[in-house]
């Protein structure tokens, strides 16, 4: 009958590999002393739209007002039963622009192809690229930067 060995963890070694997982910006180390092996990871940093493509970007002369004001819809309708809107597929936080500074990925009166990225959508630290699902034009935007989205939440309409 085998005997059970103590094992006892050494919670500043444990320390000592996290600091070096900063220090060298490593996400994992994994060490083995004396049959016993430790792994430590940290979560990866989240992509700031790291190769998500920008828009090319053709300003169209903006709608002419309507009666209800503005970028309102046709027959005051709202932008969630528009045929053009676009939902937000996740529940996240919306960025208008792929990093704080940059410019945003449209604006109202924008011409977008389909394919294009509109927003990103921040889900379980991953930022997941909102594409146009048809070419047209921008002629409202739902929501502001950084604001939290649920599944379904119209965006933006595109006509």
């Amino acid at each position: 009958m085998r005997k059970a060995r103590e094992t006892r963890i050494d919670h500043s070694l444990i320390r000592d590999l996290a600091d070096l997982l900063t220090e060298t910006d490593l996400n994992e180390i994994e060490v083995e002393q004396d049959g016993l092996r430790i792994r430590v990871q940290r979560a990866p940093r989240p992509v700031i739209a790291e190769g998500v493509p920008r828009p090319v970007v053709h300003r169209a002369p903006p709608a002419p007002p309507t009666e209800a004001g503005g970028g309102a819809l046709e027959g005051g309708a709202e932008p969630g039963a528009h045929p053009g809107t676009v939902t937000s597929p996740m529940v996240g936080t919306c960025y208008r622009s792929p990093e704080p500074e940059a410019a945003p990925f449209i604006e109202v009166g924008d011409r977008v192809s389909e394919g294009d990225t509109l927003f990103v959508v921040e889900a379980m630290k991953t930022f997941n690229p909102i594409v146009a699902p048809k070419a047209g034009v921008v002629t409202q935007i739902l929501v502001e930067n950084g604001q939290p989205v649920e599944f379904g939440e119209p965006l933006v309409v595109i006509e």
